[in-house]
């Protein structure tokens, strides 16, 4: 009762000391709210993570006072301090925001709007239910959007499953409970399942060896209370999902050197609290120093750049950011979001976590079943093994219902933290430690855990495997695409601006439309033979043969994101026309198809192409 006592007593004191700190720092926020306009990038990015600390602060306040169980007036006021907090961040995001958006040309939201409208009215995506004034949080795809959708699948499919020979599974979305609560979602809904139930049938069809790798795309579903931002913040969307199954003792990949020389913009906690930008960090230099803990994860981080930035996402809006301490759970070894930016600021696209064993263990506890990994020995060895023995009757009397959080947090110890308890509970009797999940310090005698290496001779290593994660938002990856691929340009004549979207051959919605230059059977049949042949060869196209003028036609395919457009003048001769230069080529007929082909499968350049073919001017051709 008097520890209990003592540590309200800190807690509360903690509050006001942040509740003061709040008043003043808020006081002094906006009394300078006249030259907030002044303020440069680099003192608001001080500012911002100052907020960030006190949020960080306060949080873990509120979650001690929730472990002692303390009155509900303090738990209320601490929340209320933790509530005003965050709206002060938000505050200081929104200028930081506005900072970064001043370069002359549209605002962030007038840019968003015209993205927006173009989308919804080329039915990429609009509202669900829309005739019944829709449903917040629920989008229907239409068919480019479809289309796009798809595309980002399939390559996903090609730059994962298939280049990394993963085992791909098809997962129900109804679970028994038993199987949820195992894995976190019932008490905390933190967790991710996306494949581990199936880890043992799938290390079989593997012939039992390590590494591997199962993969998953499926749906997912968010009690979302306020959903806004467009496809950002949604009550139902797409998740593709790895698991790589790993030797916590060998976290090396084969491919690592592959992508160890990639340099890209990384965010490491530490440049995050002491208030610096993310900066370009080469990936060799990062795992070599630590920063990124290990050559498994680091592996996953580089293909997942390499994956976004072939999608057409831009490079120098893609940043790697890790996870804080206190947004980790405590059997991580390490967690990076890859985060987009786009006209709503930083927003979080994919998770790579390195997850160590814990949602095997979780499975194996409550299923009875094991999910280990074996490693046979030549000859029997002699091995000495650390046992860490939570005794749970004596963590249930001093900690009550915060006894499963001492016990995950004592098992998930390493080997040198748990001998250096050994050592502090054999020469003192009892140490402080650290619960994350409690966001507190608790103390722990020797009588609550008992931790003893013992020595006994093994055929063979039975371990638990690591598993590193990444997890694809697919909604959100697709949502920056889209703003990232978003530009206009003036018509010919100047008088108005004309939408484009520059997506690259391998997820645009269609890869090639076909246009006769005016309505004549001759032409119209080549275009359809055109058509055919482009449709044979596997590549998406529309023919179009309206009587709108071809400077229209172009235009409608440009908003739509089309590379490639072949006009049929002639009815030998084609013109092949490339979106955002609008050069064009003469080609025969014939070998249209082919050309296209090549450049949309990647086996050739538009350069290439514009290299080796007549050119034609597209002057009296374009609007």
């Amino acid at each position: 009762m008097l520890l209990r006592l003592r540590l309200l007593l800190s807690v509360r004191g903690s509050i006001f000391s942040a509740a003061a700190s709040f008043q003043r720092t808020q006081h002094s926020l906006f009394s300078s709210t006249s030259s907030a306009m002044a303020a440069t990038e680099e003192s608001l990015r001080k500012a911002l993570s100052d907020k960030q600390s006190a949020v960080e602060a306060q949080g873990n306040a509120v979650r001690a006072l929730k472990a002692a169980a303390a009155p509900k007036a303090d738990i209320d006021a601490a929340v209320q301090a933790l509530n005003a907090l965050k709206l002060e961040k938000t505050d200081v995001e929104r200028q930081l925001q506005s900072i970064l958006s001043s370069d002359g040309g549209l605002s962030r939201e007038a840019f968003r709007q015209a993205a927006v409208n173009t989308l919804e009215r080329r039915l990429f995506y609009i509202p669900s239910f829309k005739i019944y004034r829709g449903v917040a949080g629920l989008y229907d795809y239409g068919p480019p959007g479809c289309a796009v959708k798809s595309n980002v699948l399939a390559f996903w499919r090609q730059h994962f499953v298939l280049e990394e020979n993963m085992l791909e599974v098809d997962c129900p979305c109804v679970t028994p409970e038993v199987v949820l609560k195992a894995s976190g979602h019932v008490d905390k809904f933190t967790d991710l399942m996306g494949i581990f139930v199936n880890f043992k049938d799938l290390y079989y069809y593997n012939g039992n060896k390590l590494p591997f790798a199962a993969a998953q795309i499926g749906q997912a579903f968010r009690n979302e209370i306020s959903p806004r931002q467009g496809l950002l913040r949604v009550r139902e969307f797409t998740l593709a999902e790895i698991e790589h199954f790993v030797d916590p003792d060998d976290k090396s990949h084969p491919k690592y050197k592959e992508v160890s020389e990639l340099e890209f913009l990384m965010f490491p906690r530490e440049e995050q609290m002491s208030g610096q930008s993310a900066k370009r960090i080469r990936l060799g230099e990062a795992v070599s120093k630590g920063i990124v803990n290990n050559e498994t994860l680091g592996y996953f981080i580089g293909r997942v750049y390499l994956f976004l930035t072939r999608l057409g996402i831009d490079k120098d809006r893609l940043r790697f950011r890790q996870h804080l301490a206190n947004e980790m759970a405590h059997y991580a070894a390490d967690c990076w979001d890859a985060e987009i930016e786009c006209s709503y600021g930083w927003i979080e696209c994919v998770g790579i976590a390195d997850r160590s064993a814990y949602d095997l263990r979780a499975h194996t506890d409550k299923s009875g079943v094991p999910l280990v990994a074996h490693e046979k020995f030549s000859e029997p060895k002699e091995v000495e093994k650390l046992v860490i023995t939570p005794v749970k009757k004596e963590l249930g009397l001093a900690f009550k219902g915060s006894q499963k959080n001492v016990v995950e947090a004592l098992e998930a110890m390493k080997e040198k933290e748990a001998l250096d308890m050994k050592a502090a509970l054999e020469s003192k009797g009892e140490l402080e430690f650290e619960v994350c999940t409690l966001g507190k310090t608790v103390t722990i005698t020797n009588k609550m855990v008992s931790i003893q290496k013992e020595k006994k001779k093994e055929h063979q290593r039975v371990f638990t495997p690591s598993v590193i994660e990444p997890s694809f938002g697919i909604g959100r990856i697709i949502y920056c695409l889209f703003e990232h691929s978003f530009y206009m340009r003036p018509s010919k004549a100047g008088d108005e601006q004309l939408n484009v979207f520059r997506f690259p051959a391998v997820v645009a919605p269609i890869k090639c439309t076909v246009f006769p230059l005016v309505q004549n059977k001759q032409y119209e049949d080549v275009a359809k033979y055109i058509s055919k042949s482009l449709t044979t060869a596997g590549i998406s196209n529309k023919i179009d043969i309206t009587g709108t003028s071809i400077g229209k036609r172009y235009a409608r395919t440009d908003e739509l994101g089309v590379p490639f457009a072949i006009t049929v003048d002639s009815a030998s001769s084609v013109t092949i026309r490339e979106r955002d230069s609008k050069d064009q080529v003469r080609v025969d007929a014939e070998k249209a198809a082919s050309v296209v082909r090549e450049v949309t499968e990647g086996h050739k350049t538009w350069q290439d192409v514009w290299s080796t073919f007549p050119h034609h001017s597209s002057a009296s051709t374009e609007e």
